[in-house]
C-alpha cells in the first residue's frame, strides 16, 4: 500500500515521494493501485484525473485526497491572456490545439427534454457548453457579438478551423489586475473506463468545468464523475461551476444516447425504459454498480445539477451536503434540473442535506423504490421535493420543506411521517405511461403500472401556508385526497361491486386509499375528511425560514391544540406495504423500520410529538435546525 504525493513543484519523471512528488494528479492516478493513496498538495491543477484502475472491494480502495490543512484546487478551465480591447468587448484568439477532441465553443448544450433556449429555425439549442469567467465570476452567453456589446459579463464566441474567436464584455472589471479564465474540459475527474471501482475523491476543490446537458438517456458527465462503477466515496469537497452537474453517478455512455433528441420516432420516456433494459443487459445489478457515499459536500452555481445519476446511483447513500444555486442562472432550462436528480434510485438513503435556493430541491424519478428520504432541511427553492412515476415503498420522513411549494406527488405508495410542509402540495396522477417496480432491494425488475395516485400515508405532520392563495396547480394540506377511500379493503370492495372482475380500466375509475393520523392543520388549510384524529385549526403559524449569521431557523406559531395531538409511532408494521408493489417499507438490509428520532436526531417516545421536531411547544416557537 503506497503513498504517491503531487505538488506543483514536482515533476513527473520523480518517484512521487513526499521528497519527490509527482506534478500532474492524473500521472499518479496511472500509477495508483489497490490500497495506494495520493496526496495532493496546495495548488490549481488545471487538469482531468482519469484513473487508470479501482480496486476489487471495499478494504483496498485507492484514495485521492488533498494535504490535510492544504488548498488544492482541480480546474477545468485554463487562463487565457493576451486579450485585446474592441469597442465596448474584449476580443482573444484561442488555438484550437488548446481543447483537443473536445471544443466546448463547438458544442451545444442539447439534448433530450432541453426545453430552451431553442433556435427557431433549427430546432436546435443556441447555448454551448464553455464558459468564460473573470476572477471566478461566470459570464452570460450571448447569442452574437452585439448582444455581447449591449450587455455587461456577457460572451460569445466563433469557431473556426484552426482557432476559437472570443469576445467578452467585462463591464467595469480590471481586466489589467484580473484572471480571466475558459473552461476547456468536459469533467475533472472521471475514469475513460467503466468498472473503475472503490474510489475515494476527498477534500478537493472543483470548478469551471464544461461538461454537456445530462438527462438520463445520455452518458451522464459530472465534474467528479464515477462511470458507472461501484463503491466510490465522494467527501468533503467543494464542487462549483459546472456548466451542467456537478456530481455524477449516472449512466454510462451509449451507441443508443439521447435517440428521441436525434428522432422523435416515439415519446422520450419509452427511449428511457430501452435505457432501463439495456443497462440490465449490460450488467446492471447490486453487486456491480452503485452503493456509492457522498457526504459532506458543498456543491453550488451548477446549471443543472447538484447530484445527477440515472440507475447508477441505486443502493447509495448521500448525506451532510450544503446544495445550492442550482439552475438559478436560467441560461437554459429543461425538465432535468434540480440540486439532486436521480432516475431508479433503489434504497438509495438521502439525508441530513441543506438544499436551499434551487431551481427545484431534489427530483426522484422513476423506480425510486426504496428510498428514503429524512432529516433534510429545504427553504428558498422554487419547489423542494418532487417524486415522479414511482410506486412504493418510498419513506419522506423528519424533513423540512420550507419553500412556497413544498411537494409535487406524481407519484404513489409514498409514505410522508414527521415532516413540516410550509407551502403548496401539487398532486396529480399519470396514466399515459407506465414504469417498472422491482422485487424488494434488487434491481430485477417484477412489473410494471401506470401511476394512479394516492395509495399514500400521511402520520404525523405539520401543514402550513407560506404560499399565499392556492392555485391550479398547487393546493394546502391534503384536501386534495378527497374522495379516496380509507382502507384498501374499501378501495377492493368498490372495484369489485362497480364493475366486477374487470380489468386494469376499471382500477384507474375509482380512488386508491390513503391513510392519514394524528396530522396538525395550521393556517386553516385543507384536510382529508376522513383524517379524525389530527387537529385543524384557523390560527394563523406566520411560518418562516430565515437565516441569522449563517445559522438557519424555524419560526412558527402552534395553536396549543397541538399538544392535544396524541401521535403513534411509525413503523414498518404500521406502514403496510402499497398496493402495486406489495414491497414492505423497510430498510435497505431488509431490517424492519421505527421512525424513533427527530431532525435533530433527538429520540422521540412511544407518543412522538407531530412535525420534525421533538418536544416542539406551541404558541410562538423559533428552532435553530443548523
Amino acid at each position: 500500500m503506497a503513498i504517491y504525493h503531487v505538488s506543483k513543484e514536482g515533476n513527473n519523471i520523480n518517484a512521487g515521494t513526499a521528497e519527490a512528488p509527482f506534478l500532474t494528479i492524473n500521472h499518479a492516478a496511472g500509477v495508483a493501485d489497490e490500497g495506494d493513496t495520493v496526496i495532493v498538495h496546495e495548488g490549481v491543477y488545471r487538469e482531468t484525473v482519469s484513473p487508470a484502475r479501482g480496486a476489487r472491494n471495499e478494504f483496498c480502495r485507492i484514495t485521492y485526497e488533498a494535504a490535510e490543512g492544504e488548498k488544492v484546487i482541480i480546474k477545468g478551465s485554463e487562463e487565457i491572456e493576451g486579450w485585446v480591447r474592441e469597442g465596448a468587448l474584449w476580443h482573444a484568439s484561442v488555438n484550437n490545439s488548446l481543447f483537443g477532441e473536445y471544443n466546448p465553443y463547438a458544442e451545444l448544450i442539447d439534448g433530450d427534454w432541453l426545453q430552451k433556449p431553442l433556435d427557431p429555425a433549427t430546432g436546435k439549442s443556441i447555448r454551448h457548453t464553455g464558459c468564460v469567467f473573470i476572477d471566478g465570476e461566470e459570464l452570460f452567453e450571448a447569442a452574437s457579438r452585439e448582444e455581447a456589446e449591449q450587455n455587461a459579463l456577457y460572451w460569445f464566441a466563433e469557431v473556426g478551423d484552426d482557432t476559437t474567436e472570443l469576445w467578452a464584455n467585462f463591464g467595469e472589471k480590471d481586466t489589467e489586475n484580473s484572471v480571466i479564465e475558459i473552461s476547456v474540459r468536459k469533467t475533472c475527474f472521471c475514469p475513460a473506463k467503466t468498472g473503475v471501482n472503490y474510489i475515494t475523491v476527498r477534500g478537493f476543490e472543483v470548478a469551471q468545468v464544461a461538461n454537456p446537458w445530462s438527462p438520463p438517456t445520455s452518458g451522464q458527465i459530472g465534474a467528479i464523475n464515477v462511470n458507472w462503477a461501484k463503491g466510490w466515496v465522494i467527501e468533503n469537497n467543494i464542487v462549483h461551476h459546472a456548466k451542467t452537474c456537478g456530481i455524477c453517478v449516472g449512466k454510462y455512455a451509449s451507441v443508443n444516447d439521447q435517440l428521441y433528441n436525434r428522432y422523435h420516432r416515439k415519446a422520450g420516456y419509452v427511449y428511457q425504459m430501452e435505457a432501463v433494459f439495456e443497462a440490465l443487459d449490460a450488467g446492471w445489478s447490486r453487486e456491480n454498480v452503485g452503493s456509492h457515499i457522498i457526504r459532506n459536500n458543498v456543491l453550488y452555481n451548477c446549471g443543472q445539477n447538484g447530484i445527477v445519476g440515472h440507475m447508477g446511483g441505486a443502493f447509495s447513500e448521500i448525506y451532510g451536503n450544503e446544495i445550492y444555486n442550482i439552475g438559478t442562472k436560467n441560461e437554459y432550462y429543461g425538465y432535468e434540473i434540480a440540486g439532486i436528480k436521480l432516475h431508479a434510485a433503489l434504497d438509495t438513503q438521502i439525508h441530513h442535506n441543506h438544499i436551499h435556493d434551487c431551481k427545484m430541491g431534489t427530483w426522484l424519478d422513476w423506480q425510486a423504490q426504496g428510498i428514503h428520504i429524512h432529516s433534510n432541511l429545504y427553504h428558498h427553492n422554487g419547489s423542494d421535493l418532487w417524486l415522479e412515476v414511482t410506486h412504493g415503498p418510498c419513506l419522506v420522513d423528519n424533513n423540512i420543506l420550507g419553500s412556497k411549494q413544498s411537494l409535487l406527488n406524481a407519484a404513489q405508495g409514498t409514505a410522508y411521517a414527521h415532516n413540516v410542509f410550509l407551502g403548496g402540495i401539487y398532486k396529480y396522477d399519470v396514466l399515459q405511461r407506465s414504469t417498472p417496480y422491482h422485487l424488494p432491494h434488487s434491481v430485477k425488475i417484477k412489473g410494471f403500472s401506470l401511476t394512479y395516485g394516492a395509495d399514500d400515508r400521511f402520520y404525523n405532520n405539520i401543514f402550513a401556508n407560506t404560499m399565499g392563495e392556492e392555485n391550479e396547480r398547487y393546493k394546502l394540506g391534503t384536501g386534495m385526497y378527497e374522495g379516496c377511500p380509507d382502507s384498501l379493503e374499501e378501495y377492493i370492495d368498490t372495484v369489485m361491486t362497480k364493475h366486477g372482475k374487470g380489468d386494469v380500466e376499471y382500477y384507474e375509475r375509482e380512488k386508491q386509499p390513503v391513510f392519514m393520523a394524528h396530522n396538525y392543520y395550521g393556517d386553516g388549510v385543507s384536510a382529508y375528511e376522513r383524517d379524525v384524529t389530527s387537529v385543524k385549526s384557523t390560527l394563523a403559524t406566520d411560518a418562516q425560514i430565515t437565516v441569522e449569521d449563517g445559522a438557519v431557523y424555524l419560526e412558527m406559531t402552534l395553536d396549543t391544540s397541538f399538544a392535544g395531538i396524541k401521535a403513534e409511532r411509525v413503523t414498518t408494521e404500521r406502514l403496510g406495504m402499497p398496493r402495486i408493489s406489495e414491497a414492505p417499507y423497510e430498510n435497505p438490509d431488509g431490517t424492519p423500520i421505527c421512525i424513533d428520532y427527530d431532525i435533530l436526531g433527538a429520540k422521540r417516545g412511544a407518543n412522538p410529538t407531530a412535525g420534525a421536531i421533538e418536544g416542539i411547544g406551541t404558541g410562538r416557537v423559533k428552532v435553530k435546525l443548523r
